[in-house]
């Protein structure tokens, strides 16, 4: 797989609030330079990166109800209105955690399906197909429990399962912080839940070319990173993807 394979697997994310102007402009540049699959800012950059993006090639990816998913279903649904018709061609969206951990799933489900609707609305309107990433925060859930998060993002109609925010701080019964982004464990679970249908991101922790191999070939087709630009320049030409459980490599 050559660099240019497997930056197209990346969303070269910057969420980090502390961000300005300058530094999603290097991040637009950085994506064109590399030919990666998006830029992932937060939401008052999207008009920004999709006019420093127009015509690239390289998507607009912004965050929904991030970082929590506790706000409300109308919330979010505005939230996504305002991303796609301001430039955003996908969105992910955290899902209701709380309904999860209570095992209210037909609330999650409900509360992705109308971010899945808002979104292809808006969409339509535009003239383009805006993916659903759904974000379901690996670390706080039980296997079972990542399984029914998936089956309701695929009932729902969303595009795409995602790891984590890379923002949770999990932590064990002694306050001691546990681990918070994306395990080849959680992303096998995903892709054996969700098939071939649906599409698996890895996101929270990935910042090495070994990490990168591990979850495309535990079955992620995209690959969030605050790192792209490092993974890209360390790329070795010759590296296999070996196993993979990812339907499209």
């Amino acid at each position: 797989m050559n660099k240019e394979q497997i930056a197209s697997y990346i969303d070269h994310t910057l969420l980090n609030p502390c961000a300005g102007v300058n530094d999603i402009m290097i991040l637009c540049q950085e994506a064109v330079n590399n030919k990666f699959a998006s830029v992932c800012v937060n939401s008052y950059f999207v008009p920004l990166a999709a006019t420093a993006l127009k015509d690239s090639g390289v998507k607009v990816c912004t965050v929904i109800g991030f970082p929590l998913g506790s706000g409300s279903t109308k919330s979010k649904v505005a939230e996504t209105k305002d991303a796609v018709l301001n430039g955003a061609d996908e969105v992910d969206m955290v899902i209701n955690i709380g309904a999860v951990k209570d095992g209210r799933y037909t609330v999650a489900g409900s509360d992705i399906a109308a971010v899945v609707k808002e979104a292809r609305k808006c969409g339509e309107k535009l003239n383009k197909k805006i993916l659903v990433k759904v974000i379901l925060e690996t670390c706080f859930l039980e296997d079972s429990e990542i399984v029914n998060c998936c089956l309701c993002a695929k009932k729902a109609g969303a595009d795409f399962v995602k790891t984590s925010t890379g923002f949770a701080s999990p932590k064990d019964k002694d306050g001691t912080l546990l681990p918070n982004g994306a395990s080849e464990h959680h992303v096998k679970l995903m892709r054996d839940t969700v098939g071939e249908d649906m599409g698996v991101k890895a996101s929270g922790g990935i910042r090495t070319v070994s990490m990168a191999v591990a979850m495309l070939e535990a079955g992620a087709d995209r690959i969030g990173t605050s790192s792209g630009v490092k993974i890209i320049q360390t790329w070795d030409e010759n590296l296999e993807i070996k196993n993979s459980r990812n339907p499209r490599l």
